[in-house]
């Protein structure tokens, strides 16, 4: 019989000396309001919540409607639950603060939204630290990811390992399809987006990408922070969104995006980096913090910071 997402917070309890019964109510809550997100992102255009909210949000990003519905899911559900101390959301421009201590939970409501209107796999990533959201990656007590593509993945670290859920439509529920997700040492994919590659400030990067096609790699983009990890989580390979002239400090953010992928792919064996330092060791400066982001298995990080270094 297989295992739902809240028999199996449970079930591990003993073995995570932080995973008490407010944080597993804090994580149903999050499990709940993407479940209700993907019945959303399914029916996106029968409810007429495609295309443009018309607004653009704190980093000067157009809005999209499920991009506002999302969120508003979200906040809804974390201020409801009444264990979040405080909420971070990539399309608020502050800190939302409910108390002084408890959990603080960083998010993307939707990430990919530039791909809603055309029906490729986008996602909510998710990040929960102890009593502030502005803290190093490697203090997190929790992290992960929803996709919501041909099925709906949960994808999340305790900080033991990486466990994947799938959504049953029949029950509503996520059950525990992947008990022990393991990056691969080495791999044949890439991912980066190379209509950028002249605007690269980094010129041991473009040897690097140039090297890995003599090496037979694949080129794999899809736009979509979540599906292009996601499937660098399983497939191993990289994941590259460096600095270019345009973004000098890259183009991520790092509570919302870098920070909790980059402790998914270390927890699952591979390695978080800017390029100059280990993601995870970051102490956040601001709230939408960018940084370069480098991720994936051990083999391909390592001899992309190689080249970078040869520069």
């Amino acid at each position: 019989m297989a295992v739902s997402f809240t028999t199996y917070l449970f079930s591990v309890k003993k073995e995570i000396p932080h995973l008490d019964d407010d944080l597993i109510l804090l994580l149903n809550e999050i499990a709940s309001a993407t479940k209700e997100i993907s019945g959303k992102v399914r029916k996106a255009g029968l409810l007429n919540i495609l295309g443009s909210a018309g607004k653009t949000n704190i980093q000067g990003e157009e809005v999209q409607k499920l991009d506002e519905l999302a969120n508003e899911i979200l906040l809804e559900s974390l201020k409801n639950c009444g264990k979040a101390s405080q909420v971070a959301s990539e399309e608020l421009e502050e800190c939302i603060v409910f108390s002084d201590s408890g959990y603080a939970v960083a998010f993307d409501p939707l990430d990919g939204s530039s791909n809603i209107d055309v029906n490729i796999s986008i996602g909510t990533i998710f990040s929960i630290h102890k009593d502030s959201v502005k803290k190093p990656g490697k203090e997190q007590l929790a992290a992960g990811y929803v996709i919501y593509g041909p099925s709906t993945m949960l994808v999340m670290s305790l900080g033991k390992g990486v466990v994947g859920f799938t959504l049953d439509i029949e029950s509503g529920n996520f059950l525990l399809s992947h008990p022990e997700i393991k990056l691969p040492e080495k791999g044949k994919i890439y991912s980066i987006n190379e209509a950028n590659k002249d605007k690269w400030t980094n010129e041991g990067l473009k040897k690097f990408t140039e090297y890995l096609k003599e090496e037979k790699y694949t080129l794999r983009y899809v736009g979509s922070m979540v599906a292009d990890v996601h499937r660098t989580l399983f497939k191993g390979g990289i994941f590259i969104y460096p600095a270019d002239k345009k973004n000098t400090n890259g183009k991520l953010r790092l509570l919302y995006e870098a920070s909790p992928m980059s402790f998914l792919i270390e927890q699952a064996g591979g390695i978080g980096t800017t390029g100059k330092e280990r993601i995870l060791d970051i102490v956040p400066q601001s709230l939408h913090q960018r940084v370069p982001v480098i991720i994936g298995s051990k083999w391909e990080v390592e001899k992309c910071l190689e080249f970078m270094k040869e520069e």
